[in-house]
């Protein structure tokens, strides 16, 4: 090869680097949420994510035993899933969705889970959901029997004493300050009141969330996996973060605890947009340089800033800029399978953070995959 030759194809490789960073920077620099790289618009990122889960078999937390009843991230995916649907005109899928829950009116009625836990609770947002596309009653009468459990007298093996307390002070008998709790509460009860357009539903849940942020939000207005793990892990803050904007998104606007939610909400979100890496991602333990890049935190965060900024309730320019960066970082972490790759593994609570930063990164996992669809929706509406 000669010199002249050399410096020709040096010169045209630095061209398409120089290009590439230009174009990521022009991207970061954008608060654009409607027009979209070839690719990464959410109409076609949902429509693939959500056509994979149609076919999804019933998952067990990535375990190979088939699981006895549904579980909280098939149900979280499930309801992405509809609303993806309703906000992409899709009825097709709307209907591919329905027809996979017909078999629990019928032999697979056994999976339904016993509403007596808040992971089991959540359950109750799809038939809500499936009732307001569909206006079948038997979807409505489901779901809001789950609702009214969560707040019926406390009952069952999982009745601890506390319970009682808390049921005579007009919180859930499920209550147990721990932040995932934020998200299966509230979805559910935000259902109900959509549903119904009875506002106790509401109110119950807004109540249950100023209880928890003055109980386990730091200064800083992020939160810690518990009150005895002083760790910002990623997904445990997106429960949180998911669930003050599924919350807010249909709470009254007179709703005496609106004001005090809407404050948690901001507090957080600026925190963070300190954080937020070059990338768009979010790491696996929020402040940690050391932790790995996380989609399902990820996801929740971008959630809650689409939504916000779209509402409102946020800067466009600052949230915007950060929401729309979150959404192409998401995009580049789903395969080829329509999986969504480097997904933290269902996680229980250990004041140890290695514990946290060896956490397994799973492909596919239902955790990921329900964030992804709540976002292509948020970014529709």
């Amino acid at each position: 090869m000669n010199k002249n030759t050399f410096l020709g194809i040096t010169g045209l490789i630095s061209c398409f680097f120089f290009s590439g960073i230009a174009l990521l920077q022009a991207q970061s620099k954008s608060a654009d949420l409607k027009n979209w790289p070839k690719g990464s618009s959410p109409k076609e990122i949902g429509t693939r994510v959500a056509d994979h889960f149609v076919v999804t078999p019933h998952t067990n937390f990535g375990k190979p035993t088939p699981p006895k009843v549904i579980t909280y991230p098939e149900s979280c995916t499930w309801y992405g899933a509809l609303t993806f649907a309703k906000a992409s005109g899709n009825k097709k899928l709307t209907r591919d969705l329905a027809e996979r829950f017909e078999p629990l009116f019928g032999v697979e009625s056994k999976m339904i889970p016993v509403p007596d836990h808040v992971d089991y609770c959540v359950f109750g947002a799809v038939p809500l959901e499936l009732y307001l596309q569909t206006n079948d009653k038997k979807y409505l009468d489901l779901g809001i029997s789950i609702a009214e459990k969560q707040w019926g007298p406390p009952e069952g093996p999982r009745v601890k004493e506390e319970s009682h307390e808390f049921y005579k002070q007009g919180y859930t008998w499920q209550t147990r300050l721990w932040i995932d709790d934020m998200y299966m509460i509230t979805a559910l009860q935000a259902q109900a009141f959509r549903a119904t357009g009875n506002q106790k539903y509401i109110d119950r849940a807004a109540k249950e969330m100023v209880f928890y942020l003055d109980q386990l939000q730091k200064p800083n207005g992020l939160f810690y996996h518990a009150p005895d793990v002083p760790f910002y892990w990623g997904r445990g803050d997106g429960w949180m973060a998911a669930g003050m904007t599924e919350l807010l998104s249909s709470m009254p606007k007179n709703n005496p605890n609106r004001e005090r939610i809407m404050k948690g909400y901001t507090d957080m979100m600026a925190s963070l947009l300190k954080y937020q890496g070059k990338n768009g991602m979010w790491n696996q333990l929020i402040d940690d340089p050391e932790a790995w890049a996380e989609t399902s935190a990820t996801g929740m965060f971008t959630f809650a800033m689409i939504t916000g900024v779209k509402k409102g309730w946020l800067d466009k320019e600052i949230y915007g800029k950060a929401a729309r960066n979150g959404w192409l970082g998401l995009v580049s972490y789903i395969n080829e399978n329509s999986e969504v790759t480097e997904v933290c593994e269902g996680t229980n609570k250990k004041n140890d953070r290695q514990y946290y930063l060896d956490r397994k990164r799973n492909t596919g996992d239902l955790h990921g995959q329900a964030p992804i669809l709540w976002c292509a929706t948020a970014l529709l509406r």
